[in-house]
């Protein structure tokens, strides 16, 4: 598949098979994404993958934020609630925390719009590679506890979560706004 196909075609997938990727797709992936452009040459990215058992890591981040914001529960409810929220962890045999570890004194931003890059990188290759990925944000990326899960720094930060496997939906065609509404040319000063 060339670039501009995978980039015309690649969907996110929510819905993967739990059947397990060879480590070799994974490590393509992550390699794609260290070719990410960074303005500082910085390589401000840093991957946590997790398989199997290791998923648990998410699955407590997950639980223990449920947990903080549950109210008014017995410990039975809260033990279904918490057991409830660690299955999301489980929704793909693979998920990689993407986090963006700044260098000092370059701008955060710029630090950040790297690993976004890097994060697109591994989506456009497990597309290529026909595996199924989404990008997931949400809470457990922006909680202290996520930081401190993964061992990261005070300045570092979470970008998201790359849940990867074999498609188990169909993939429908997108559909974009032409860029020509979107886009003004400018020719002269």
């Amino acid at each position: 598949m060339d670039a501009i196909e995978a980039i015309r075609t690649r969907r996110s997938v929510g819905k993967v098979k739990p059947d397990p990727v060879e480590r070799e797709l994974i490590e393509q992936m992550l390699e794609s994404a260290i070719w990410a452009p960074n303005h500082y040459h910085t390589e401000p990215w840093r991957f946590f993958v997790m398989t199997g058992e290791g998923r648990r890591v998410l699955a407590r981040i997950y639980a223990d934020i449920a947990a903080e914001r549950a109210e008014g529960l017995d410990a039975e409810q809260l033990a279904q609630l918490r057991s409830k929220e660690e299955q999301k962890a489980f929704r793909a045999p693979v998920i990689i925390a993407v986090a963006v570890s700044p260098a000092p004194d370059k701008p955060e931003v710029e630090e950040a719009a790297a690993v976004n890059a890097a994060i697109q990188n591994m989506l456009l290759t497990a597309h290529a590679l026909g595996l199924g990925a989404i990008w997931r944000t949400g809470e457990a990326a922006y909680r202290e506890l996520a930081k401190q899960a993964f061992g990261l720094r005070p300045e570092d930060r979470i970008a998201g979560f790359v849940f990867a496997g074999y498609p188990d939906m169909a993939i429908k065609p997108g559909k974009r706004t032409p860029f020509e509404q979107k886009t003004q040319w400018i020719t002269e000063a």
